[in-house]
């Protein structure tokens, strides 16, 4: 009796061998998702800053506020876009698992089904960290100092 479930206990032995990769690359996204989260933390704490000014500003300081206020309107709807996207390649990347578990389990010929969803993961993941990179390249172009500030005309 303890013989009949051999096959089924190395074929799961092997299924999780196969897995490690994927579940390594779980652990990866979940600490791009944990930069990426709190990155969209710090731009919602600068924009409750600036929304706090906002209604006090005038002249050049309230134009500098709504600019300001639109640039990380922007940069919270690229970050929400990488980490949707980033999140989608980590499902992406469940998924791959269970069809991995699901073919060795029911001896299903699916390895064209597996290779799709983790190509559809690395796509995934690929344009949440473009997104990312937009979103990281935006806030160093709004981070410049004013050139006024720097008094570069003084000695």
């Amino acid at each position: 009796m303890a013989t009949s479930f051999a096959p089924v206990l190395s074929t799961v032995a092997e299924t999780i061998q196969i897995s490690i990769a994927p579940v390594f690359l779980l652990a990866g996204i979940g600490g791009i998702l944990n930069v990426m989260t709190g990155r969209l933390a710090r731009v919602i704490d600068r924009a409750r800053s600036i929304e706090a000014l906002h209604p006090r500003s005038t002249g050049p300081e309230h134009d500098r506020h709504v600019w300001e206020l639109r640039r990380i309107d922007k940069r919270i709807t690229i970050i929400n876009a990488a980490i949707t996207l980033v999140t989608a390649s980590a499902v992406a990347i469940c998924v791959v698992v269970a069809l991995l578990f699901i073919a060795e389990l029911s001896a299903l010929q699916i390895g064209t089904v597996v290779a799709v969803a983790f190509i559809l993961s690395m796509l995934l993941l690929t344009s949440g960290l473009a997104c990312f990179l937009i979103e990281v390249r935006l806030s160093l172009k709004a981070s410049h100092i004013r050139a006024e500030l720097l008094e570069r005309d003084r000695p």
